[in-house]
């Protein structure tokens, strides 16, 4: 099923993303992590794509995997900065091959090493390469609190108003932590004319260590309530795994009561962590 058919219902959806193994002998635990998390029956589940496509063929399997043994449908993503056209025409004929009809075209993050491919710059080259070439549902990234690599939030807001213009049907954001953040960025891109369907990406936030990526990788903001929460429970595990979840449950709750029906978890490969905020959400879905 299309995920833009899904999204039109206008009904609130739950979603998670999974992400592959880096190398073959971590397959079958990543395997189990996302076939746990397909047996919730969300509304669909992204599965990531490593850089340089190292990951891709497992980005098929899992996606098949979880389409055709739990009837949930897949959104996988497709990097394009390290990829040469002949290597996404590869897996795009991959993914027809397993009837996979959504995708979730990214640029992808700049190699440590810099090295990246001549046949894409941007993300949008790459949706309109799709839309071209097959029946696909694409979704593509968007960035409330602007892209690290935007000269400022207008010019990120351009950027995705190229994507939507290319082909894509939705797009979700970055994880947040401020709820703010997110309504007066629909604001700006709907003045704009920007009208597809915004999916909220929520992280919740498990251990420290999280925060320490979260803040090196994308300089988002940390609330003062949340860091109150990093501050009390961040030397107890079990509490700020509980208090994490917590937080990014409550984050839900207002996102929907404010009419933000799309839901997306970035759930690291916990199973126990999806089905405790699907759980608290139970009478909300």
């Amino acid at each position: 099923m299309k995920i833009r058919d899904i999204l039109a219902k206008g009904e609130p959806t739950l979603s998670f993303e999974v992400f592959p193994p880096k190398t073959e002998d971590k397959y079958d635990s990543v395997e189990k992590a996302a076939s746990e998390i397909a047996k919730l029956k969300p509304s669909f589940m992204s599965v990531t794509y490593g850089a340089g496509g190292g990951t891709s063929q497992y980005t098929v399997e899992i996606a098949s995997a979880i389409q055709e043994q739990y009837g949930v449908t897949p959104l996988a993503h497709l990097t394009c900065v390290s990829s040469t056209r002949e290597k996404v025409h590869q897996v795009l004929g991959q993914l027809k091959e397993k009837k996979i009809e959504n995708i979730l075209a990214l640029r992808g993050d700049i190699p440590a090493d810099g090295k990246v491919e001549k046949d894409y710059r941007y993300a949008s080259e790459l949706i309109y390469e799709i839309k071209q070439n097959g029946d696909f549902c694409i979704g593509a990234a968007c960035y409330p609190e602007g892209h690290v690599e935007s000269v400022n939030k207008t010019a990120d807001i351009q950027h995705l108003k190229e994507k939507v213009e290319a082909g894509c049907d939705f797009v979700t954001t970055q994880m947040f932590f401020d709820n703010n953040i997110l309504y007066n960025y629909l604001y700006r891109v709907r003045e704009k004319g920007i009208t597809v369907p915004v999916i909220a990406g929520i992280m919740p936030v498990t251990n420290v260590a999280q925060i320490k990526r979260i803040c090196n990788m994308s300089g988002t903001y940390l609330p003062s309530r949340f860091k109150a929460i990093v501050d009390r429970f961040g030397d107890n595990p079990a509490a700020m795994k509980q208090a994490g979840i917590a937080y990014a449950t409550e984050q839900i709750i207002d996102l929907i009561a404010n009419g933000v029906n799309g839901i997306h978890i970035y759930s690291m490969n916990k199973p126990d962590v999806a089905a405790r905020i699907q759980d608290s959400l139970s009478e909300i879905l």
